[in-house]
């Protein structure tokens, strides 16, 4: 109960985080964009503390763990990545399943596209590297909003940044406490992160297509479940990807999430 009521009460601080008095400027972008993401970094903590005590239970060294945090900064992929190398999986099967996993980066990015595309390189790059689902999901909000700011890019980064940062630190509290611990994915709280996943899904699902993706997405992970090497999770992407265009191109009036 003091937990519950300890992460309410951040939640409420940073929802309430005061914006500067100037409303269209680069400094209240970013802090905009940092304090709506607040949510779901709490979604992150058990998730990140999870994957840092299980990296350094499977075989990682600390600085490894803290490594693939800072520089692959994908928190899905890493987990698929440490899962398979501790069954001693071959490295090209490791790239491609993480690949796969990743290309759902290609579809935030058409979504992004026309909103960043006037950005320098020097913006685009660090911008791509940390986006993350949370960070697309409240960019994409905000981004269709009425007002033509321009200083949006400032807001996403700032999410991303939030985002980094949080990361960084529940990680190597996962790797001190996964020192101590034998079984951390007995403690239950990686499910919190798919609970994350899912509230930010459903205001996305608009219109037949992206509806028809997920189900069918979501049918096929049941069904390939048991695959070994996470082949069902590549199968799964595949099949949903595949419904959403079809569905697209049989209702192409529709208004699709992507």
């Amino acid at each position: 109960m003091r937990c519950e009521f300890v992460v309410g009460f951040l939640i409420h601080l940073m929802t309430n985080l005061p914006v500067p008095s100037t409303p269209d400027s680069p400094r209240a972008a970013l802090i905009a964009g940092a304090r709506d993401t607040f949510p779901l970094l709490v979604g992150a903590w058990p998730f990140g503390v999870i994957f840092g005590a299980l990296a350094v239970t499977s075989g990682f060294s600390p600085w490894g763990a803290a490594a693939m945090s800072a520089f692959v900064f994908a928190g899905s992929a890493q987990f698929i990545a440490v899962g398979l190398s501790a069954a001693s999986t071959p490295a090209a099967v490791i790239i491609l399943t993480t690949f796969i996993v990743n290309l759902r980066h290609m579809l935030y990015s058409a979504t992004l596209a026309p909103h960043l595309n006037r950005l320098p390189r020097g913006w685009l790059l660090p911008l791509g590297f940390w986006l993350t689902d949370e960070s697309f999901v409240v960019a994409a909000k905000h981004f269709t909003e009425a007002d033509q700011s321009p200083h949006k890019h400032w807001y996403l980064l700032g999410s991303e940044f939030a985002m980094y940062a949080n990361w960084q630190l529940v990680t190597w509290i996962g790797i001190l406490a996964g020192q101590a611990i034998q079984d951390p994915r007995s403690w239950g709280l990686d499910f919190a992160m798919v609970v994350t996943f899912i509230g930010m899904l459903v205001p996305l699902v608009k219109g037949r297509p992206a509806l028809a993706a997920v189900l069918i997405a979501g049918g096929a992970a049941l069904l390939t479940y048991g695959l070994p090497n996470q082949l069902g999770l590549l199968l799964a992407a595949l099949f949903g990807i595949a419904a959403g265009v079809l569905a697209e191109r049989i209702w192409p009036t529709t208004e699709s999430a992507a």
